[in-house]
């Protein structure tokens, strides 16, 4: 049903993707000094501009490792990862997270949330606070300019989030779990949101979840990753009908990739060492 990591990465070697993971292994040390735990290995993937990519596993396989990566927040052990075929060697303004901690700064008013990482870059010759404005109108907030992270239910601090990383203007959306702890119908409902802004900005969005619900649903590609050390299973195309509303969950078509990646899941609990020798 999907492409393998190797079909997949093999056939876009030869155009300049727009994010190009090579090789990758991440390292982390643990309490004891001389003890080592392996994040992801041997990951390999490849996506183009503008693309949805989900990235959906079981917990502590590295999902969230390899977005901070991504973002150049951490450095790998092994491999590279390369934006627009040039190496990431740190953070950059081409790139933008959204947490799945709000991450609002709790003193500071909706609008002035929105302004701080287009302060943080140094922005000028432009108006912030306009610009914090689309981006608030944008994420549906209008009216909310004035209120403090207290007074919004979550999941509008979440689009306060969503619109502080949209406002610097990112190639890039890195999002991790950004609604993870948000109540089922909400999560439902900021999926579908986030579409229709996606279908706006034409950003490349890598979105890692543990919901396979909704890594179907907002994906062009799931890549489907191993129990730790974290490896690619499969990459996933999903051929659904854009633009896409929450009955779409409830048609045979998003029920089979749903049926799909579940058994995937399956078979690697009933039998990991097979799985861990062929991942």
């Amino acid at each position: 049903m999907g492409l393998s990591m190797q079909d997949l990465f093999q056939r876009r070697i030869f155009f300049v993707s727009h994010v190009t993971v090579e090789n990758l292994k991440i390292v982390y040390q643990t309490q004891q000094e001389e003890s080592f735990l392996v994040a992801v290995e041997d990951i390999n993937l490849s996506f183009e501009k503008g693309e949805f990519v989900t990235i959906v596993g079981p917990s502590g396989c590295g999902k969230s490792s390899l977005l901070l990566a991504i973002d150049g927040l951490i450095q790998p052990a092994e491999g590279r990862i390369l934006v627009n075929g040039k190496g990431v060697t740190g953070p950059g303004p081409d790139r933008a997270m959204v947490f799945q901690e709000f991450a609002l700064l709790p003193w500071r008013s909706v609008l002035r949330n929105v302004r701080f990482g287009m302060e943080l870059q140094r922005w000028k010759d432009e108006d912030l606070d306009e610009r914090s404005r689309k981006y608030i109108r944008l994420v549906g907030l209008e009216g909310f300019e004035n209120y403090h992270p207290h007074q919004l239910s979550g999941g509008m601090r979440q689009r306060v989030g969503i619109a502080r990383a949209l406002a610097v203007n990112p190639e890039i959306l890195l999002m991790d779990e950004p609604f993870g702890a948000l109540d089922a119908n909400t999560r439902e409902e900021m999926g579908e949101e986030l579409l229709k802004i996606w279908n706006q900005e034409k950003k490349t969005a890598l979105f890692v979840t543990h919901s396979i619900d909704e890594a179907v649903f907002l994906a062009d590609s799931v890549v489907i990753m191993s129990k730790g050390p974290g490896r690619v299973k499969e990459v996933l195309k999903i051929d659904l009908p854009r633009p896409r509303k929450t009955d779409l969950r409830d048609t045979e078509r998003f029920t089979e990739y749903r049926r799909y990646i579940r058994a995937l899941f399956r078979k690697e609990d009933t039998n990991p060492a097979g799985e861990e020798k062929n991942a």
